[in-house]
């Protein structure tokens, strides 16, 4: 039980360091007639998803785990609708895996990690979501 759960966490904490990074490049990078509103997004959900891998860390570490410093690879570059595009590929992910992390936390009857991650899901439909309208 512990195991499976602090393996996803781990890899939630990771997804959470790359994509914040990610991000903040982006809003780093971001050029072009419509980037100043996009810019302020991305630094925006950088911000969200480094407070993300926070909490995620702290229950981590509850959990008798210890937090990874590796991130998940980054993608970086290219025109805005390139990098959105990217990013709502990377949200998507994080969806995936935030369901699987709620399932396990559910089978195993640890209601602070399926809550957590309930509240977490909700941001990253939100990220999705804001991609998916940039994107149009």
């Amino acid at each position: 039980m512990a195991s499976e759960l602090i393996e996803l966490l781990n890899k939630a904490i990771a997804r959470e360091i790359g994509v914040s990074v990610q991000y903040m490049w982006q809003h780093v990078m971001a050029m072009g007639m419509k980037s100043p509103e996009v810019k302020d997004i991305f630094e925006d959900i950088a911000i969200d998803e480094m407070k993300h891998a926070e909490k995620i860390a702290d229950r981590l570490f509850y959990l008798g785990g210890i937090p990874t410093a590796k991130p998940t690879p980054i993608k970086v570059g290219g025109s805005l609708e390139e990098m959105v595009q990217d990013d709502l590929e990377t949200e998507n992910e994080a969806i995936e895996l935030y369901k699987e992390i709620i399932a396990v936390a559910s089978e195993n009857k640890d209601s602070t990690t399926r809550l957590l991650f309930e509240e977490i899901l909700t941001n990253e439909e939100e990220h999705k979501h804001t991609f998916t309208i940039l994107l149009k």
